[in-house]
């Protein structure tokens, strides 16, 4: 039966699975459908119709991964890059970064845009904002034309030090045929370092049609129903306004796991989580201290991405990752994927090739009786043929070939949490260990033993933990500017000055998808560094008065020595949010059928597991995953519903 009312519904599409986490009636009910790559949509309205929710129903906050499979397939759209005359080759030349530092003859990379789509104008703007050249009327109408030679589908401009001073930029734009859509670096990235603004700017213009267009279809299969999507901040935005920040959608999948995670961990009273969010394709690893750390370092492929996004680490190995023998005889999981289509042997569509999943059925730590996504049985046999052929191939038996795949899989995954955590000087047995995805559960133990851990949680709803971000985080933008000022002697009132504009537009931008006024709230940071340095610090800007002084220590701590040198303010980064979708997420009252033959280890629902604990070896079963109970390890579950491990003796 259908509802009246709005029905709020979080929705991750993976490269595997379309997860699905609805809020009817009071009771979070969740689903996954297989994925349509082709057409991300499909999965989106069949999910929807399994729940029962009519599309003009459906209030919808969306994970896509559009954007990011855009960049990474050389599939976005054909855009030109205007820029001040003599810097056409700017985001050929790059930073000069080396894949391979030492090596004498390095392999030739495309340009991100082809010489000639690269445009130069006679615009340009001082370092200390004065207008040094403006283009006529008769310049601009000559671009123009140029532009519509060139077959751009978008346009992405940036001129030097525009973000001091932006109207040149606009003008620019304001003279582009309207058909074309536009993206101004003063907008997109207003900030120093012109390669990694023109970057930022190119992929937002090239990314934005293909963006907008799916957004677009999306929306009216939707038929007046609500639409919001997850930005790589953690942040959700209205869908009408996404296509604007596409290039702030690059992580958007992913953000919303840790947005569930950071409840979570508030939940638990964690101050500190590795996370683990292990999916069908990939594998993204970050580290939650309270909420998502941000970065803007962050790369998507080979290109930099200035905005601000979720600090994470992502591999190429997740479930449904294909093993094979190498040229010496060994065996080798990932990156390469099964996907969707055809997916792991096991899934009985079609697929030969063993992958993590079919290995982890065969060890029996997937019940054979257990349905895929509730609703698919799995393929025995064929899991057993496929990793018979790689056993053979390998000269073992098929369970010792089983148990490699699952051994050089877990090393994957704990070399890539070792980057978030003992590479930057933690020791990960100071965390608890959370995984969630619809596999993280498989291999939590025996991960979190790699590394010295003793703690671990399973969320509830783990396998469909990103959707239920979607829910649980709050709308809200992350804005920046470059300010470039002394920080000794600031003043509340300069800072103001600079922020004042920044909480203005996301002001303006919030309350038009809805966020009332009184309740957004703001917190202001600022990037810091010593006269002469390029990297910087971020801190909390208030008291503005001590800044240099909080610099100084920041400094101190981090690197572990301060300097005699002035301290400059770099950047303003203004953090703004209103209220969430969801505050309070009720406990999973799911219903799991336990098949009646186990095998020979015990077998239980998550609602069945006792707040005082069971032992491994032991399997757990929820609606949307499963977890393996590691020999030496107990699980109880809080009154939450999250499975809470702790490594024996």
């Amino acid at each position: 039966m259908k509802n009246a009312e709005p029905v709020r519904v979080g929705v991750d599409t993976g490269g595997t699975f379309t997860d699905f986490v609805a809020l009817i009636a009071g009771r979070l009910t969740t689903a996954k459908v297989l994925s349509t790559p082709d057409d991300p949509a499909r999965a989106i309205l069949e999910g929807l119709e399994r729940l029962g929710i009519a599309p003009e129903q459906a209030d919808l906050v969306h994970g896509t991964t559009v954007g990011t499979n855009a960049v990474l397939e050389d599939r976005g759209a054909p855009a030109a890059f205007v820029t001040s005359t003599g810097f056409a080759d700017l985001l050929t030349l790059g930073r000069q970064n080396r894949d391979a530092l030492y090596a004498l003859e390095q392999p030739p990379v495309d340009p991100p845009v082809p010489p000639e789509r690269c445009f130069e104008i006679a615009a340009r703007t001082a370092a200390d904002g004065r207008n040094l050249a403006t283009p006529s009327d008769r310049d601009l109408a000559d671009l123009a034309h140029a532009i519509e030679a060139s077959g751009a589908e978008a346009v992405a401009v940036c001129l030097l030090f525009s973000w001091l001073e932006p109207t040149l930029e606009q003008r620019i734009a304001d003279a582009l045929p309207e058909r074309i859509p536009v993206s101004c670096s003063h907008r997109v990235l207003p900030e120093i370092r012109e390669y990694e603004r023109g970057i930022a700017t190119w992929l937002n213009a090239s990314i934005a049609p293909r963006l907008a267009g799916y957004l677009g279809r999306l929306a009216d299969a939707l038929d007046g129903g609500r639409l919001a999507v997850m930005q790589s901040s953690g942040l959700t935005i209205s869908a009408d306004q996404a296509a604007e920040r596409a290039v702030h959608l690059l992580l958007s999948g992913p953000a919303g796991g840790l947005a569930a995670a950071a409840h979570v961990g508030r939940q638990l009273d964690e101050s500190r989580l590795l996370t683990f969010d292990m999916g069908g394709t990939s594998t993204d690893v970050a580290l939650l201290e309270g909420r998502p750390r941000l970065t803007a370092e962050g790369r998507i492929g080979r290109y930099p991405v200035a905005v601000p996004m979720v600090d994470m680490h992502t591999i190429g190995a997740g479930g449904g990752s294909i093993a094979r023998i190498d040229a010496g005889g060994l065996i080798q999981v990932g990156p390469r994927s099964a996907g969707a289509d055809p997916g792991p042997a096991c899934y009985g569509r079609g697929g030969t090739e063993a992958t993590v999943t079919d290995a982890n059925l065969l060890l029996g730590r997937i019940p054979a009786a257990v349905k895929l996504g509730g609703r698919h049985a799995l393929d025995v046999d064929a899991a057993r043929a496929a990793m018979q052929r790689l056993a053979e191939n390998a000269g073992l038996d098929v369970d010792a070939a089983a148990a490699g795949v699952i051994r050089i899989a877990n090393e994957h995954m704990s070399r890539a949490l070792r980057v978030m955590s003992a590479e930057r000087g933690l020791d990960p047995g100071r965390c608890r260990l959370a995984c969630f995805g619809g596999a993280g559960g498989l291999h939590v133990c025996e991960l979190a033993e790699s590394l010295g851990m003793r703690r671990a949680v399973v969320p509830a709803r783990s396998g469909v933990l990103s959707a239920l971000g979607m829910l649980v985080a709050e709308p809200g933008r992350q804005i920046t500017a470059s300010v470039l000022t002394a920080a000794e002697g600031l003043d509340a009132d300069r800072a103001d000055e600079v922020f004042a504009p920044l909480e203005a537009r996301a002001r303006e931008e919030l309350i038009a998808e809805g966020t009332a006024a009184d309740r957004i709230e703001f917190r202001r940071r600022a990037a810091c560094r010593y006269s002469g340095q390029s990297a910087s610090l971020e801190l909390d800007i208030a008291p503005p008065d001590a800044l240099a002084e909080r610099f100084h220590a920041a400094h101190e701590a981090a690197f572990g020595h301060r300097l005699d040198l002035p301290v400059e303010w770099v950047t303003a980064r203004l953090d703004a949010r209103g209220p969430a979708r969801l505050d309070r997420v009720p406990p999973p009252d799911d219903v799991v059928e336990v098949p009646a033959d186990a095998g020979d280890v015990p077998l239980f629902a998550r609602g069945d597991v006792p707040e005082s604990g069971l032992a491994g070896p032991a399997i757990v079963l929820d609606a949307d995953a499963t977890t393996w109970v590691a020999e030496g390890w107990t699980a109880r579950r809080s009154s939450d519903g999250h499975l809470l491990l702790d490594r024996a003796g």
